[in-house]
């Protein structure tokens, strides 16, 4: 039986490792909810958010093992609490202002140096602990085997993952939770000095003066280095794992269903693989998950192609997080069989954080730059076929069968759907925020083009007359927002209008001459396509402008526009930036209206009910509110919309031809307001 000591010792190391795991994936949603407003709310704020973590746990596990390495061990662990005292220094993680976007710079550069600024020294401290506290505890015992602390460190990351939308998002505003958090990592930061000084307290002389990877027992220490070919192995297994995350993450929320928060599951995916695998190897059968990622990765690349299962969500779904789990235990099972003696503990570590971070951001910042749609799902399903197939070299031949059927179907499944990508596009961008494309479709006077961002229609034109100047989709004369302008017009004092997100200018053909449409859109790519590809911005009679950047930080920085009416309408794909509906975006857009102006909120959402949000704005601010539900029944021309008109006069909301189509509003009086430190959407999903 152990001693007390001895005990004592273990259970710091596992605390101090579960800790650091869960302060760490804990500090990801915060931050990433704090910076998000500034950066238009697109999804493609947290891709870029985890290509900083990846690279941040990189160096993390750099220093730990240049700590373990090439440092004394007393020295070391004093260079680790002086450094955790300076991180401890730097709180809270709170971003400065100073950080929030013009409009007109690449917002990908300013998120990675805002992170690097806010969170950097913490988030290195916290991803340096697993793989340090891990070298620890090899030195200290060293007849048990450190690698399930990994597997504990995993199941901390994903108990916060999880737990945050569910158990501390209700409940604690953004801002408090960013203080709390920062309680909590000083204590943390005390812990760790704790476990120094016992550590030390624990070695004797001769271990103190040496590097913890040297002061091993002796039949460690002697164990060979592992050879190049294996490192390179490790590197490509973990890059593997890390890009099919990402890449199935952006296919299932761009693709699939646009769900805020649905990033949550494939993230636990690859969390829950890394735990299994590493836990116990009674968890990875080798031969079942074999066959099983060779199933999966040609199950993945048919559904790519097959165009007949688009609209199957469910299947969809099902499909990708079934494939990415099988793909991430095969190349997490892998990485667990392949893992070295604990005297190289920390070199492993680093170069599977090195893989997590080529995956990340070729991904994250190489695929946005060089393809121009979401093309690196089907490249990371080749590639994990190939490695498949090099690593059933030897095994029994029906696993190198089947590793080869699956390269041939991953290449050409992924091929057709690339070609199958163009053959229905006219053109098609891709930015930070997100894939665009124009498709062309029908013909004769049903020939129409068509703004298509993820799932989402941003617009839909007839080319040939009389329709080519006809509002269509969301933005007909049966909406919300066209009932509003069609009962302003004519009018012998000419309006101005503000619109909040572009699309393909649609609203614009209700100007008339003299108007002033103000447009304020984040994406320069969806400004070139309403000028280029649709008609609606040239043939307006209304004098066109428009500004580039977030439309609210502009409007934040602009003199009052005086609007007869605003029109928010900035969706990315089917989620609306939640901070364009909060009490303080509502304050800032009052500031720019007349006395009887209307704001107008778009707020058409297959999966949240954001109408009472709305409306408990709307009362909040003295406000009157009409929710426009058109079911678009006029055949191919209208989509199905709702509107929320808001004023502080009755005097536009009481007439006929809006009061007449206004559906009742159900208040939700137990349901918070929204504000810039609360929202929450779990709340507001549709049951």
């Amino acid at each position: 039986m152990r001693d007390r000591p001895e005990r004592l010792l273990m259970t710091l190391y596992a605390t101090t490792i579960f800790l650091s795991a869960f302060l760490l994936f804990l500090m990801q949603p915060i931050i990433a909810k704090e910076i998000l407003p500034w950066f238009g709310g697109s999804a493609a704020v947290w891709t870029t958010c985890l290509v900083f973590f990846q690279v941040a746990l990189l160096a993390g596990y750099a220093y730990a093992d240049w700590l373990v390495r090439r440092l004394r061990a007393d020295r070391a662990l004093r260079v680790h609490v002086v450094l955790l005292a300076l991180a401890v220094v730097l709180l809270p993680i709170i971003p400065a202002t100073h950080w929030k976007p013009l409009g007109d710079e690449n917002p990908l550069w300013r998120i990675l140096g805002l992170m690097t600024a806010t969170i950097g020294l913490p988030y290195f401290m916290l991803s340096s602990t697993s793989p340090l506290m891990q070298a620890l505890f090899a030195q200290r015992f060293p007849g048990r085997s450190p690698y399930r602390l990994f597997a504990l460190s995993n199941f901390a990351s994903m108990l916060a993952l999880i737990g945050y939308p569910f158990v501390i998002e209700p409940w604690l505003a953004t801002r408090m939770q960013a203080n709390t958090w920062s309680v909590i990592f000083a204590g943390f930061a005390l812990l760790c000095t704790l476990v120094a000084f016992v550590t030390l307290r624990s070695l004797d002389k001769a271990a103190r003066a040496a590097p913890f990877a040297g002061a091993s027992a002796d039949a460690i220490a002697h164990q060979p280095a592992p050879a190049l070919a294996r490192q390179v192995l490790w590197v490509a297994l973990a890059a593997t794992g890390s890009l099919l995350l990402l890449a199935v993450t952006n296919h299932i929320t761009e693709n699939i269903a646009a769900v805020p928060l649905l990033w949550i599951v494939p993230l636990s995916i690859y969390l829950l693989t890394f735990i299994l695998c590493f836990d116990s190897s009674r968890w990875y059968r080798r031969g079942f998950f074999l066959v099983l990622a060779a199933t999966m990765l040609g199950a993945m690349a048919w559904t790519l192609a097959d165009e007949r299962v688009t609209h199957e969500l469910a299947l969809q779904f099902g499909v990708f997080c079934a494939g990415l789990f099988a793909a991430c235990m095969f190349c997490h099972g892998e990485l667990a069989r392949l893992k070295p003696s604990p005297r190289y503990l920390t070199r492993f570590y680093l170069l599977v954080a090195l893989g997590g971070a080529i995956g990340s951001t070729l991904v994250g910042i190489v695929a946005p730059m060089v393809l121009q749609a979401s093309f690196e799902l089907p490249f990371g399903l080749v590639l994990c076929a190939a490695l498949l197939a090099w690593r059933t070299r030897g095994v029994a031949p029906v696993f190198g069968v089947l590793a080869a059927a699956a390269l041939v179907v991953t290449l050409g499944a992924g091929g057709y759907a690339i070609h199958t990508f163009y053959a229905s596009t006219l053109y098609a961008t891709r930015n930070f925020y997100g894939v665009l494309r124009v498709q062309q479709a029908g013909s004769g006077p049903t020939l129409r083009r068509l703004l298509v961002h993820g799932t989402i229609l941003h617009g839909n034109q007839y080319l040939a007359p009389p329709l080519k100047r006809e509002p269509s989709t969301y933005y007909t004369r049966t909406s919300g927002i066209g009932l509003l302008l069609e009962t302003l017009n004519p009018s012998l004092t000419p309006l101005k209008v503000g619109m909040i997100g572009l699309g393909t200018g649609t609203l614009a053909a209700y100007g008339a001459k003299g108007d002033i449409y103000r447009i304020y859109d984040i994406n320069p790519a969806v400004i070139r396509i309403a000028h280029e590809y649709f008609t609606y911005l040239g043939d307006s009679d209304a004098t066109i402008e428009t500004r580039l950047g977030d439309a609210r930080l502009t409007l934040e920085r602009e003199a009052p526009q005086h609007f007869d009416v605003l029109a928010i309408d900035a969706f990315s794909s089917d989620a609306i930036p939640v901070h364009l509906i909060t009490t303080e975006a509502m304050s800032i857009y009052l500031r720019h209206m007349k006395p009887d102006g209307v704001i107008a909120i778009h707020v058409t959402n297959r999966f949240l009910d954001l109408v009472p949000v709305v409306d408990a704005l709307a009362k909040a601010h003295g406000l009157h509110a009409v929710w426009i539900a058109d079911d678009g029944d006029i055949g191919e021309l209208a989509s199905r919309s709702d509107w929320v008109l808001v004023s502080a006069s009755t005097k536009v909301l009481d007439r006929p031809q809006i009061a007449g189509h206004a559906t009742p509003i159900v208040a939700r009086p137990d349901w918070r307001l929204w504000t810039d430190d609360f929202n929450n959407l779990i709340q507001v999903f549709k049951r």
